[in-house]
């Protein structure tokens, strides 16, 4: 079975380590300890967890989109007719380009906060080297 230590869930769930030990502690998210005294999350907990805080954090309104990044507009790019938009969510970088009539109806501008919604046919799913190798 796959683990994770807490700080490579904190990565997952694009929190702090510290916000993971204390939901560790407060019983949200069980971990165990190895050989080493490190604590350890199994990856079909880990999963659990994370789509319960997603359903969570989404329930408000109704969308086939599943695909939700919550982040900080970093650049704007406006011409006459189009804008160009990046969102920095956790270390993501979204860039959608749209109408710059929805750009400026939407006030996106530096420092605004934004979700990026997407909604695709083609996914590519990649698995970093090191994960081939977890245990």
């Amino acid at each position: 079975m796959t683990t994770f230590r807490i700080s490579e869930a904190a990565a997952l769930l694009g929190v702090s380590p510290d916000t993971v030990r204390r939901w560790v502690d407060a019983g949200r998210l069980a971990a165990r300890r190895d050989e080493h005294g490190h604590r350890m999350v199994a990856g079909a907990d880990l999963a659990a967890f994370a789509r319960a805080r997603i359903e969570s954090e989404n329930g408000s309104g109704l969308s086939s989109a599943r695909n939700r990044f919550r982040g900080i507009v970093t650049e704007v790019i406006k011409d006459a007719v189009m804008a160009q938009v990046e969102i920095a969510a956790g270390p993501y970088r979204v860039v959608s380009l749209m109408s710059r009539q929805a750009a400026d109806e939407l006030g996106l501008e530096v420092g605004v906060m934004a979700v990026a919604v997407i909604k695709s046919t083609n996914v590519v799913v990649e698995i970093p080297d090191h994960a081939r190798t977890a245990s």
